[in-house]
């Protein structure tokens, strides 16, 4: 995008040409991600869609990292920004890994890390268009947060972008408990990506979930879950529904 910007010198009025490299709206955005903490670390879920508008374009896109020793991030929005979220980081660990004191970032720290740089870029009226969620294990501690676009940032036992924390997070509410097994941990998070997968548009059933422990990241490989659309709600669903149409 290019602009025009007037210069006033003396008596005398001058345009000036300026380049504006931002992200005015998302192109090709990822939905949701929902992660729980369990028994012995952290689980995360996310599709790999990448929707560009309506259209779904991509269906192999992977969301969710392993940043460093101790923590795993995912992300939903614009993919491009979230590549260059990756490029910052990749930064932060090799600037760490290289004052090799036996010391390495913990999930806290990025997460604080992640929260300034949101935050800033949101004050440059120029954010980076997505939702993060970081989690983590470290000495034993489990660590889970989120932060969003404009550098709004929590932790909790249980976080979820887009509609899934809308239609998730009351799915965990109601059912998520601290010594969930990983089985127990899975079956939770394929139930509300399945939810996802029936209401949100931009949800495709080709999914991945990410196990974080002490002993590091494991990403499994892209699966898809059973479903069942013969509810009498999805076959003819203005059955009953008022108006003239």
């Amino acid at each position: 995008m290019t602009f025009t910007i007037p210069i006033e010198n003396g008596n005398e009025v001058k345009n000036a040409e300026a380049d504006s490299q931002r992200t005015l709206y998302p192109y090709v955005t990822g939905t949701s991600v929902v992660a729980i903490k369990y028994k012995d670390g952290i689980l995360m879920a996310s599709d790999m869609g990448g929707s560009y508008g309506s259209t779904l374009r991509y269906k192999n896109i992977e969301r969710m990292k392993a940043i460093g020793k101790h923590s795993l991030l995912g992300a939903s929005g614009e993919i491009s920004d979230f590549q260059e979220i990756l490029r910052y980081l990749d930064e932060l660990v090799l600037n760490d890994n290289m004052w090799d004191d036996g010391n390495s970032l913990g999930p806290k720290e990025v997460h604080n890390y992640l929260t300034r740089v949101m935050y800033n870029r949101r004050n440059k009226f120029n954010p980076l268009w997505n939702t993060l969620v970081l989690g983590g294990v470290k000495n034993g501690e489990k660590y889970l947060g989120m932060v969003s676009m404009i550098g709004v940032s929590f932790e909790d036992n249980h976080v979820a972008t887009g509609f899934g924390n809308h239609l998730a997070r009351p799915i965990l509410r109601d059912e998520w408990r601290e010594d969930l097994s990983f089985e127990d941990g899975v079956k939770l998070l394929e139930k509300c990506m399945r939810v996802l997968l029936y209401r949100d548009r931009s949800a495709i059933n080709k999914l991945q979930i990410a196990k974080m422990t002490e002993e590091g990241v494991t990403v499994s490989e892209p699966y898809s879950l059973k479903t069942f659309w013969e509810f009498s709600a999805f076959t003819n669903p203005t059955v009953g529904a008022e108006g003239s149409w």
